[in-house]
């Protein structure tokens, strides 16, 4: 590496260096100064080299999207709106700037498509590239994973799945050329997140929800007990989906369960909600009890897990 810390910081300044509204102090200085008349809504993610990413799948310009698009889809799913992103990097030494620059560069894009900046963050180096990012944003309602009522109507804002489908074809040793696996593939390297559906459900006052990148099974199965309810799924009105009929002849032509790839798939970053006409898709309901009813797999679900 034929490059220092000061020119990093610098190489970064100009990419992420137009201050908007409500950032006194941006890039260059001991830390971050920004201008906020609401509640405050924060979180962090860690995106770890070979465990998260692997370079050779990926690029960096998709790392840097997907990294942001993991922190940006948290503070959406409290019915927050992300204002700011700091990004600390540990870099192994061997990445050239232009790496580097390109990583930058799709984190920025990933928060420019919601009016968010990066305002700082920290380099150091490592034994392998590790990226953590944490968003702030505002929120005049707070929505947790503790309101869904007995009642309520569950809705995702898109189908699980395709993420998963994207990772298991990268581990295959092949190459793929279809148009279901290209996508498939694409999804899992930068996840398509609909931010705007998120807004709808916190604009028509969903009850609860959640960002299910660790798998519906689970998240699910977390809300529910936040909530101390029962998550009624119909698996039937989720295999009425517009995007289901592809997924299952992807997963039909390698042999592999759809339902594995919805229910206990990771990094889709789609938003499970309970409440009344959200305008979403509509999976299931609300019900006396605890955990998830209706689910049925083949088999034990593998589901995501960040320690393998």
């Amino acid at each position: 590496m034929n490059f220092d810390e000061d020119q990093i910081i610098a190489s970064l300044a100009k990419i992420y260096g137009t201050y908007r509204s409500g950032v006194e102090i941006g890039i260059g200085d001991d830390a971050a100064v920004v201008a906020s008349s609401e509640r405050i809504v924060l979180t962090t993610d860690m995106a770890i080299e070979g465990t998260h990413f692997k370079c050779e799948w990926s690029s960096a310009f998709e790392i840097g999207r997907k990294i942001c698009a993991a922190n940006l889809a948290d503070i959406y799913a409290m019915g927050g709106t992300p204002k700011y992103l700091l990004v600390a990097l540990s870099l192994t030494g061997s990445e050239p700037l232009e790496w580097i620059e390109e990583l930058a560069l799709g984190i920025a894009h990933e928060g420019n498509s919601c009016g968010v900046q990066v305002v700082g963050g920290d380099i150091a180096r490592g034994e392998n590239i590790v990226i953590a990012a944490t968003a702030i944003g505002d929120a005049s309602r707070n929505i947790s994973r503790s309101g869904a009522r007995v009642g309520d109507e569950i809705y995702i804002s898109s189908l699980p799945g395709w993420s998963a489908a994207g990772l298991y074809l990268s581990q295959q040793e092949r190459v793929f050329e279809s148009d279901l696996e290209l996508y498939a593939l694409s999804e899992f390297s930068v996840p398509s997140v609909d931010y705007q559906s998120a807004i709808a459900f916190a604009q028509n006052q969903a009850s609860a929800m959640c960002d299910i990148s660790d798998a519906l099974l689970i998240q699910g199965q977390a809300l529910a007990q936040a909530s101390r309810v029962a998550l009624a799924i119909d698996q039937s009105k989720i295999a009425r989906h517009p995007e289901f009929a592809q997924l299952q002849e992807l997963a039909h032509s390698h042999g592999q369960d759809v339902w594995q790839w919805i229910l206990a798939g990771g990094e889709d970053h789609v938003f499970l909600a309970t409440g009344r006409d959200l305008g979403g898709f509509l999976i299931g309901q609300v019900q006396c009890g605890e955990g998830l009813l209706g689910v049925e797999m083949k088999k034990a679900p593998e589901s995501w897990r960040h320690f393998n």
